[in-house]
């Protein structure tokens, strides 16, 4: 957890405490101890995403609904899966020091064994029955095979213990970056992706592209239905997402009914074409209610498309992308606008 709060001036942390509590009043937001830690979070301004993550709701006059909450919390506040990491910490000390044993015994009897087969010599030096000597000298070898195959077993089974702590952190590891309704990757899973797609794309002079969407009159249709509903809703549209992107892009969930797709590789041209498929997708689809069987209204999307610039940072090129998705949203919805239409739109209202 963020050690920021340990740090604050007394007075300066109840200010904050008393602009996070009012404005989640002013909100309508539940005054629970995760929608404090959110809201506490935005005024101290740490960290950046989730204040821009949250003004882009509040520009956008997004209501802060129990999802959005629990988006918010989960995506940049609640901290990675620390038990897990504890108990693997834990678990892989035990198999250590039980190697370190397993060891220790082996040079100890490795010396016994020695010892044992100097002594045969020192007989056979003796003069005494080969015979004997011979029968002597196998049953030590017997006994230092029968020992390493012990040991050998010990270390096979730490071996799978390890396995087992491997892939327990693996999957840890996933579930962090996965959003648990979508299946789709979450904003810490967009973060790794974009930071190494970006450094490539200015490296190698290739273009970079990204479409955000957002699921035209979503509250309207949760008020309706219910967000049980809603939620079986953003599972397709995730998955259509993931459909209709190609082969190395990544579909992400960024919060909300907010969705978009990193495109490598992709221009501008390219990348509308690939919104206009998942647009077409989404409106085509017909959602049947699980516990009625009922037909439910068609759902579209609104997309913002826009091309990564040299340089700039991955906030700079979603605020532009959600510029655009915002201008489909103003011009009738269930539409594609691309960032070089918002401009041309600009240039002509001045």
């Amino acid at each position: 957890m963020d050690t920021t709060l340990d740090r604050l001036d007394h007075d300066y942390a109840a200010s904050i405490a008393e602009r996070a509590m009012r404005t989640m009043a002013e909100q309508r937001i539940p005054a629970t101890p995760n929608n404090f830690n959110v809201w506490f979070h935005y005024f101290l301004g740490a960290p950046d995403d989730l204040k821009h993550a949250i003004d882009i709701l509040i520009d956008n006059r997004r209501a802060f609904d129990s999802r959005v909450n629990q988006d918010l919390f989960a995506t940049y506040i609640e901290p990675s899966d620390i038990t897990i990491a504890a108990t693997a910490s834990g678990q892989l000390q035990a198999v250590l020091m039980a190697a370190k044993q397993y060891l220790a015994n082996a040079i100890e009897d490795n010396q016994s064994h020695m010892q044992a087969i100097s002594d045969v010599a020192d007989q056979t030096n003796a003069g005494l029955d080969p015979k004997g000597l011979v029968s002597q000298l196998i049953a030590e070898l017997n006994k230092a095979a029968a020992r390493a195959s012990k040991l050998e077993e010990r270390f096979d089974e730490k071996n799978r213990e390890l396995d087992t702590i491997r892939d327990s952190l693996s999957k840890s590891e996933q579930r962090a970056k996965t959003d648990t309704l979508t299946g789709l990757p979450n904003r810490r899973a967009l973060d790794e992706f974009f930071r190494v797609v970006q450094i490539d794309a200015m490296e190698k002079g290739e273009p970079l592209s990204v479409l955000m969407l957002d699921v035209d009159h979503f509250k309207k249709f949760n008020d309706n239905f219910g967000h049980g509903v809603g939620d079986q809703v953003l599972k397709l549209i995730g998955q259509v997402l993931h459909d209709k992107v190609r082969e190395g892009d990544l579909p992400a969930r960024y919060g909300g009914e907010e969705l978009l797709a990193v495109l490598p590789g992709a221009n501008l041209g390219a990348a509308t074409a690939v919104a206009e498929r998942v647009r077409r997708s989404i409106a085509e689809c017909h959602i049947t209610r699980r516990s009625t069987g009922e037909l439910l209204p068609t759902i579209t999307v609104s997309i913002g498309v826009a091309q990564f610039q040299p340089g700039e940072s991955m906030n700079e090129l979603i605020e532009r992308c959600d510029r655009a998705l915002y201008r489909a949203k103003q011009s009738g919805r269930n539409r594609v606008v691309t960032e070089a239409e918002l401009e041309t739109a600009l240039a002509a209202a001045s």
